[in-house]
């Protein structure tokens, strides 16, 4: 797989690419790294473009690969950038996305630009600064809201979003896909497999499908001081139960040590999901949304090992990818405490 070019020549590719993008002369201000994901890079890009339909400062984020996938469903960035494309249609509070490549001799690998907007997006900030806790009471309600806007995007121009096969159910199709991924790590998870084995008894034979966002909680969203400012991260993007994405800040790993604050370590569940529903006109079913915060923590578990195993394998060498495994024995006592319930 091609690498990244290094940090130092970024700018002036940058500038190459984005003067004929733009049908501009531009100009790169700035371009420094930014905190990100596992596996994908992150830089706060500033660019001045002269002339043509772009003109003038741009603050802009530039998404590119780092090698690598959590999941083998995963969209490359072209299919992201058409996803954040879709949901911006739809009125999804999401950054506007501007301009991408797949031309490896550009930046090496895949990426793409969006505006960029201002605000918190980590986790550990959002649940306890003082000076975002008008934010938090908000921001409850407000991520329903915007949930109940994402499952209602239209799927008809997305046909490349991963699907459960035809007649099988989100729920069964996620758990035969989680024992293959386990199997292939070759490693004994006794209580990864008693969850697995009680999601299979207990799976939603039929749910509705809607567009899901895959990665939909705090850390994956940007936090002003009142609250909700844009929806990041859309590379898991799907075709799925949309109780999966209400769920899936629910789990603990998403409540950043606030833990009595099941919603992301800043609400309480009864009143998001009663905000979802009236939102989105859809019952929800509490024992749907437990199945699906069950199944939430085995994902991230099977997540973890396969970032750790980026790192042992020697494709990435990481101490942030080899630290992510020993976080699958959490989200084992979680899914142990979930199951005792």
């Amino acid at each position: 797989m091609p690498a990244p070019v290094p940090l130092a020549e970024m700018p002036a590719r940058l500038e190459a690419f984005l003067t004929a993008e733009a049908s501009g002369r531009a100009r790169v201000i700035a371009c420094k790294p930014l905190a990100g994901g596992a596996s994908r890079e992150m830089f706060a890009v500033d660019v001045s473009i002269e002339g043509g339909p772009h003109a003038g400062a741009h603050a802009l984020v530039l998404r590119r690969d780092l090698g690598g996938r959590i999941y083998e469903q995963s969209l490359e960035r072209v299919d992201e950038f058409r996803v954040i494309l879709a949901a911006r249609s739809a009125g999804v509070l999401v950054p506007a996305a501007r301009w991408l490549s797949e031309d490896p001799e550009v930046l090496g690998v895949p990426f793409f630009l969006q505006d960029r907007i201002e605000g918190e997006t980590i986790g550990r900030r959002i649940v306890k600064e003082p000076l975002l806790a008008d934010a938090r009471a908000n921001l409850p309600a407000q991520m329903a809201r915007e949930l109940a806007k994402i499952h209602r995007i239209d799927t008809t121009p997305l046909a490349f979003l991963p699907r459960p096969p035809a007649g099988i159910s989100a729920a069964v199709a996620d758990v035969a896909s989680l024992y293959g991924a386990l199997d292939r790590f070759g490693e004994p998870h006794p209580a990864i497999e008693l969850a697995l084995a009680w999601l299979a008894k207990n799976a939603p034979s039929a749910a509705e499908l809607t567009f899901v966002h895959g990665d939909f909680r705090i850390g994956n969203v940007m936090v002003g001081p009142d609250g909700l400012v844009g929806v990041l991260d859309w590379e898991f993007a799907r075709i799925g139960d949309p109780i999966e994405d209400v769920a899936w800040p629910l789990v603990r790993s998403w409540r950043f040590g606030v833990d009595a604050r099941e919603v992301g370590g800043v609400g309480d569940r009864a009143p998001y999901v009663a905000a979802y529903e009236e939102a989105s006109g859809r019952r929800v079913d509490p024992a749907h949304v437990r199945f699906w915060e069950i199944m939430g923590n085995v994902k991230w578990a099977v997540g973890c090992m396969a970032q750790a195993n980026r790192h042992l394998s020697g494709q990435t060498r990481s101490v942030e990818l080899a630290s992510l495994g020993r976080k699958t024995a959490e989200m084992e006592l979680d899914m142990l405490d979930l199951l005792g319930e």
